[in-house]
């Protein structure tokens, strides 16, 4: 690195990655002083002036993790006047969402409001709400912004969202993973609880939001590999004791379920098999979807 360029890195602005609003957004943000993690600051976003809190540097490989991260701007780290209006805001909040409610009563839509919040300095008050079809809320704005004298918002959410906003504890006895640290809603299938061997009871295997649990993924990758390395139900595999079918696969051992040539049903390691002659069927539930 030459001179110039190292006197231009050092001049840079740092930037970290901060999780700003009711919906814990991630955004790369620039400030002019170094910070740390858990810092709580006042950042100018899209949506207006709001409150944050710095998550690490941004980084290539943090940055490589966000899906599409907004951009922003960090002005100064909360103040006590800063955590003062924080606190007068969020005592208005359930007024708001009772003064909303009774609009939507009034006004007979098909929608149910669930969480409300404000930016600093009231620049922008915001409804969410879930329902099953569009709604065509031009008139609930008009009311809201009568009613409140702000800029309102109303922005329709998935059941997924609403637990991320509402819920609190999984049955694991954390944090549920939305609220926390998951940053994107990844997919989860029925196959995977089944490649896991997790209960099929719908009450025990779905999350807060009623859809099936985040955790079923996060070590899916893992089981499918060693799905992919053992011999699948059906096939014929040959070893030192003869030729044999698999019935079952013990992922987490490592170990087969089959049954010989004199029908005797025996577990044996995945390392006792010698060949496989014929491969059998497709993994369980391949095709069932959450």
């Amino acid at each position: 690195m030459t001179p110039h360029e190292s006197a231009t890195a050092a001049a840079r602005d740092p930037e970290y990655v901060v999780r700003t609003g009711a919906m814990r957004t991630l955004a790369v943000m620039t400030a002019r002083r170094q910070l740390r993690y858990g810092d709580r600051v006042v950042v100018r976003t899209d949506r207006g002036t709001e409150f944050g809190v710095v998550l690490c540097e941004a980084t290539s490989a943090a940055v490589q993790q966000l899906e599409e991260p907004l951009g922003g701007q960090i002005v100064r780290q909360m103040s006590p006047d800063d955590e003062a209006q924080w606190t007068a805001q969020q005592a208005k909040s359930d007024a708001d969402l009772q003064l909303c409610r009774s609009r939507v009563i009034q006004l007979g839509l098909a929608m149910e409001v669930i969480d409300v919040e404000r930016l600093l300095g009231d620049e922008r008050v915001i409804f969410y709400f879930i329902a099953e079809n569009r709604v065509d809320f031009r008139g609930l704005v008009r009311e809201l912004t009568r009613d409140i004298k702000s800029r309102i918002e109303l922005r329709q959410v998935g059941v997924r969202d609403e637990a991320k906003l509402l819920a609190d504890f999984g049955d694991c006895g954390k944090p549920i993973c939305c609220a926390t640290h998951l940053s994107k809603m990844p997919p989860v299938t029925m196959r995977m609880a089944k490649l896991q061997k997790s209960t099929l009871d719908p009450s025990k295997i779905s999350g807060r939001c009623g859809r099936l649990k985040c955790c079923l993924r996060y070590e899916f990758d893992t089981y499918e590999e060693w799905h992919r390395q053992l011999p699948t139900v059906g096939s014929r595999i040959v070893t030192a004791d003869g030729t044999a079918t698999v019935l079952a696969q013990e992922l987490m051992a490592q170990q087969l379920l089959i049954q010989t040539a004199d029908d005797r049903r025996i577990l044996i390691a995945a390392d006792q098999v010698l060949s496989v002659t014929r491969r059998g069927g497709k993994a369980p539930g391949r095709s069932e979807a959450d």
